[in-house]
């Protein structure tokens, strides 16, 4: 994952930043900015129970997390944030780095700057 892709919390955009992003977007890969964080939630697939995931970035579009079991692109998801309901989702890549996934309906802004703010990325002592 290259990091000029992914945002730090002093970045965050304000409501018309983030829509001026917008008319950006379809220049690149994704649909809108990815943030990097660190979000303990909790992930459970079609038919299965629920496990517990590590959100590492997020977008109002879509987020990545460490889990490790393998899941193929297309097959429906829910995650859970602290404090919110489960959000559907469906994975979009399976790699090394985890699982990706896109949710079914956008992040409203104003939820999605809480877990930004709420969760920065933890340092990692060397």
């Amino acid at each position: 994952m290259a990091d000029s892709m992914v945002r730090k919390p002093s970045e965050i955009a304000n409501d018309d930043e983030q829509l001026m992003l917008y008319g950006i977007a379809p220049h690149e890969d994704r649909c809108a900015p990815r943030y990097s964080l660190s979000i303990p939630a909790k992930m459970r697939f079609s038919c299965s129970s629920s496990f517990p995931v590590e959100v590492t970035d997020m977008s109002l579009a879509g987020f990545a997390c460490d889990a490790l079991t393998a899941s193929p692109a297309g097959t429906l998801c829910w995650l859970t944030l602290p404090g919110l309901g489960a959000l559907e989702a469906e994975v979009v890549r399976h790699d090394n780095d985890g699982i990706g996934c896109a949710f079914k309906n956008l992040l409203n802004l104003a939820v999605f700057n809480h877990y930004v703010r709420k969760y920065p990325v933890k340092n990692k002592a060397g």
